[in-house]
């Protein structure tokens, strides 16, 4: 089998209150549809690992706040709207534990790649603090496990979540051995992804797109991310799999139909298997209208199958 598909039943007791767009049944609508690929891929939970891959990431400060912060019932704000619940800190741990699995699966060449569906997402939260539905920074811990423990010397991560990825870039600014892209809409939350901002190395690449932005417009501006992965020629690939770029989320307004994430997917491969013998872990962010989430997921995983 070509994919793995990671993910944990500890998400549904993320609890984030009613009315919050971060919610349980986004993980499980994805999958639901992700189903339909069972004879295709093999699932898998989160192992045990080394937490203090975490350390890597975030400062022993946070990480110490952070402990004293989960309730033990009701929901905790950890900022105006990232929320916590007593089975929280399971979640968090097992999405940072799905990143960690996939990329052993990849490595070890148990699979091609790899898909972990999980929440809470983690482009948001920065070394410090937690932010925008994000507690850990699921996709930075993983960076920050390649380089470390598999002693790889470069990584990209390619975040197209339609929300700039604040807490990536903030974490990998000064590391020229991780390579950050981002499409997102600007000017919006978090007010973070100018094209100014490129890194200590320029290993930082804001691509900013209007509110409105259709799907040739964006493929216009994707040509961008894939010139830059041939320049950096990463070890390994890292995928922000944000769904919320779609024509119907409620939290933006970029105009992406889900056949369109099936084609993002299927450029960053062809890219991929030229330059990294087409390693790559993606991990689920933000999405936010659940139809949308599902089918653009589906897409998302048919062309990690396919190509």
């Amino acid at each position: 089998m070509k994919t793995s598909i990671i993910t944990s039943n500890t998400y549904q007791n993320h609890n984030t209150g009613a009315g919050h767009p971060e919610r349980v049944d986004r993980v499980k609508v994805v999958n639901e549809e992700l189903k339909k690929f069972d004879k295709q891929v093999k699932w898998f939970e989160p192992e045990a690992y080394d937490h203090t891959i975490i350390e890597k990431v975030h400062s022993k400060n946070y990480l110490d706040n952070l402990s004293k912060s989960f309730p033990e019932s009701g929901i905790q704000f950890l900022d105006g709207d990232t929320v916590v619940s007593p089975g929280s800190h399971h979640a968090a741990l097992d999405a940072v534990g799905s990143i960690i699995l996939g990329i052993d699966q990849v490595i070890n060449k148990k699979f091609k790649n790899s898909f972990c569906s999980v929440r809470p997402p983690g482009h948001h939260a920065e070394s410090n603090k937690a932010m925008g539905f994000c507690i850990y920074n699921n996709v930075a811990i993983g960076a920050a496990y390649l380089l470390h423990e598999h002693k790889y010397k470069k990584v990209a991560i390619i975040d197209y979540d339609v929300h700039h990825g604040n807490g990536t870039q903030e974490i990998f600014y000064n590391n020229p051995n991780v390579l950050y892209i981002s499409t997102h809409q600007y000017p919006f939350y978090p007010g973070t992804g100018s094209q100014k901002e490129t890194g200590l190395d320029d290993n930082i690449l804001n691509i900013p797109l209007e509110s409105g932005t259709n799907s040739k417009d964006y493929f216009n501006s994707f040509e961008n991310v894939l010139k830059k992965i041939k320049l950096y020629k990463p070890d390994f690939i890292l995928l922000s799999s944000g769904f919320d770029a779609h024509m119907d989320d409620p939290l933006a307004q970029i105009n992406l139909k889900s056949q369109d994430f099936y084609e993002i997917t299927k450029r960053i491969l062809i890219v991929a298997n030229e330059v990294c013998d087409g390693r790559i872990v993606s991990i689920l962010e933000g999405g936010y209208n659940l139809d949308a989430l599902r089918e653009s997921a589906y897409m998302h995983v048919k062309a990690l199958l396919e190509i």
